[in-house]
């Protein structure tokens, strides 16, 4: 490759990113597991609470508590039913349209418990407008619950994605790998110029304006890229085994999640030892989920490698996308490191 080329590929890298156009933002997003417990624990509280002005003592509080739970509990599942059913023609609507079309139906559901308790005879006297004002009530305070996530949300993404670039894009890796090939250009320059075209897909990669997700095949693909550069500074003292799940590849993962587990892999396991490591990256899928793991064995006597920042990092995103169905977990047993992350399959990834 001409000194030219090499200048051209890197001043290609060097080109601000296109800002991506703004994709509508949904509020009302009531599909979540997640958002279901929390809803059904807030709605349970509130009444729970309320009903203590009026009980006369303990006992006669759990036995409103489970009267009232009657109807609380299915309109509740009812209005999160209907914000799941109907959350595309939501996305489409401003925020403030989102909020009033959850609000709405919260007082449709309030109506709905009210008929229900009326229908077994629980309420003499059935309190309509109540039940529709509490409802909506009730669902005003979710829906803000909500909007608070999605506006959390997104300077995290944004802060989590500049913090995980300067993780994992540090100034030494890009020095060395250019040391590296320039040490291979005369013995060995179609290997050296394979380094670049790996250093160039991994820096395009890396700081391309993309979707928050991908999947594991591409995460896999691009830890693939990472390993190979690595390959040629560290030669016999990095040894790779992959044992992959085909059938994991479509799970969803944050983009760029992968590679700075792999790095740090190298960075704590490779290079702290003369006799160097060895790195297992392994898929799995277990029932519903997808797992993802990332094994080093560590210098005797390091003790927890502590890359603190890249763990809160790869935890906090995902959670962003997951919620409470996505997981990370780390382990040091015996000088060996492993990273997991578990992450559910879609629907039609299932087998």
């Amino acid at each position: 490759m001409e000194d030219s080329q090499i200048l051209s590929t890197l001043a290609e890298q060097a080109r601000p990113p296109v800002p991506p156009q703004a994709a509508p933002v949904l509020v009302f997003d009531a599909c979540q597991v997640g958002v279901i417990l929390r809803a059904v624990l807030y709605v349970e509280a509130v009444v729970a609470v309320a009903l203590m002005y009026t009980a006369a003592g303990p006992a006669e509080w759990l036995a409103r508590v489970a009267l009232i739970t009657g109807g609380a509990l299915p309109a509740t599942l009812l209005w999160l039913v209907a914000g799941c059913a109907l959350k595309r023609p939501i996305a489409r609507l401003r925020r403030p349209a989102q909020g009033a079309v959850g609000i709405g139906l919260g007082a449709l559901a309030g109506l709905y418990a009210c008929g229900t308790l009326t229908l077994v005879e629980l309420a003499e006297s059935p309190p309509w407008l109540a039940s529709a004002c509490t409802g909506a009530l009730l669902a005003s305070g979710l829906v803000a619950g909500l909007m608070w996530r999605v506006r959390g949300r997104l300077p995290a993404a944004t802060a989590a994605r500049l913090a995980e670039l300067q993780a994992r894009i540090r100034p030494h890796f890009l020095f060395n790998t250019l040391n590296s090939a320039i040490a291979l250009v005369r013995e060995e320059p179609a290997r050296a110029e394979a380094v670049l075209e790996d250093l160039s897909d991994l820096f395009r990669q890396a700081l391309a304006e993309r979707q928050d997700s991908s999947t594991v095949g591409q995460e896999i693909a691009l830890a693939r890229r990472y390993l190979a550069i690595e390959q040629v500074r560290f030669g016999p003292r990095l040894r790779v085994e992959w044992v992959l799940d085909e059938r994991a590849d479509a799970a969803r993962l944050p983009s760029l999640i992968l590679q700075p587990l792999v790095e740090n892999a190298v960075k704590h396991g490779v290079e702290p030892s003369a006799r160097g490591a060895r790195l297992r990256i392994s898929t799995q899928v277990r029932g519903r989920m997808a797992l993802v793991k990332v094994t080093n064995t560590v210098p005797a006597g390091q003790g927890d490698p502590g890359h603190g920042i890249a763990l809160d990092n790869v935890q906090g995103r995902l959670r962003l996308l997951h919620d409470l169905q996505g997981g990370f977990r780390t382990a040091l047993v015996e000088d060996v490191y492993q990273a997991r992350i578990e992450v559910p399959l879609s629907q039609g990834d299932e087998t």
